[in-house]
């Protein structure tokens, strides 16, 4: 009797399955694989001069390694502040004085050495612009900045005083870190030990003849002009508005002096007038020989043509609220002949 085929093994099956998906990818492999590695291969980055971005003619390590005095600034972003401005006028020297500001946000147009911001408050909403700068030697004239508080509260709870077409900044205080860091002579310079009022660039030195000038502590003018961010910040704000007219305000010679070098007729007429509103400040000043360099407000005038004064409180305690409300009036309707 013939014998009967036997069935093939299911595991021999299962080796020919393997070996045919086996072929299958590796058939797969050659015809698409060699693509597949091209379209992932990390990309080459183009060289410097492939790039489409020009290329600047100054370079990093082309810039000379000697400090050489700038002849541009970078300018700031100007942002609402961060941070909460509920109390920004405190002096341990005179706890009396607690000056708060509320529902008011101040820009932010810079930062001092150790990073506190310079803080500038806006009244009005006019296309003419007028300035006022307080405490730029910091601790040793805290009460400009405690002046400069009371004004912007007093604007406040008063906006009808800025006239309809004008608008009016107050910058509390140029040299935050020197307020903080002392109230007394101790707290004249910024932190790097400049007096920020010998930093702006017009007739700068970095020291001067101290005959007559403020001599209680050694200070300098900066290694360049405009060598510290608070001179930096602020005149970068300056040039990014048309200001008619500007106030410094110190303390304490009970006077007030007209920028300018040489004189200059608008700030002379401005102090003139500014004088005769507060029956007290003294213009011409009392002239104590002392030769200034650096100073803002000759910078805005004789650099930037602005008509600009500083003004000198009675003393280091007292901020002269009610007689420099009159000179507020003043500043405020003063016009240029």
């Amino acid at each position: 009797m013939a014998k009967g085929r036997k069935g093939t093994p299911v595991w021999l099956i299962g080796i020919w399955v393997m070996n045919v998906l086996g072929l299958i990818g590796l058939v797969a492999y050659l015809l698409f694989g060699r693509g597949d590695d091209t379209a992932h291969a990390q990309p080459e980055l183009a060289s410097v001069a492939q790039s489409v971005m020009p290329s600047p003619t100054i370079t990093a390590s082309s810039v000379p390694t000697q400090v050489v005095p700038p002849t541009s600034y970078n300018l700031p972003t100007v942002t609402p502040n961060p941070r909460s401005t509920l109390v920004v006028g405190m002096t341990p020297t005179a706890p009396s004085i607690s000056i708060e500001v509320f529902n008011r946000r101040a820009m932010v147009i810079g930062y001092s050495v150790l990073g506190r911001p310079i803080e500038v408050y806006r009244f009005g909403s006019g296309e003419r612009e007028r300035l006022i700068v307080a405490d730029i030697h910091g601790g040793y004239e805290w009460n400009t900045a405690n002046l400069g508080d009371e004004l912007i509260n007093h604007l406040d709870e008063h906006p009808e005083l800025i006239p309809s077409d004008m608008s009016l900044y107050i910058l509390r205080s140029l040299n935050p870190d020197g307020y903080e860091r002392f109230h007394g002579n101790a707290g004249r310079t910024n932190e790097n030990g400049v007096d920020l009022n010998h930093n702006f660039p017009y007739h700068w030195v970095a020291e001067w003849n101290r005959d007559g000038c403020w001599d209680y502590l050694p200070t300098t003018g900066g290694r360049y002009p405009a060598s510290e961010p608070e001179t930096i910040a602020l005149i970068n704000f300056i040039t990014l508005h048309n200001f008619e007219a500007l106030i410094s305000y110190h303390s304490a010679a009970m006077g007030i002096f007209a920028g300018g070098l040489p004189p200059f007729a608008p700030s002379e007429d401005l102090a003139s007038t500014l004088s005769r509103a507060s029956h007290f400040y003294q213009y011409p000043p009392v002239d104590t020989g002392c030769e200034y360099s650096g100073n803002l407000t000759d910078w805005a005038s004789s650099v930037k043509g602005i008509p600009s004064v500083d003004i000198e409180l009675s003393n280091h305690r007292d901020t002269d609220f009610e007689i420099n409300l009159g000179v507020l009036n003043a500043f405020l309707n003063w016009k240029q002949e």
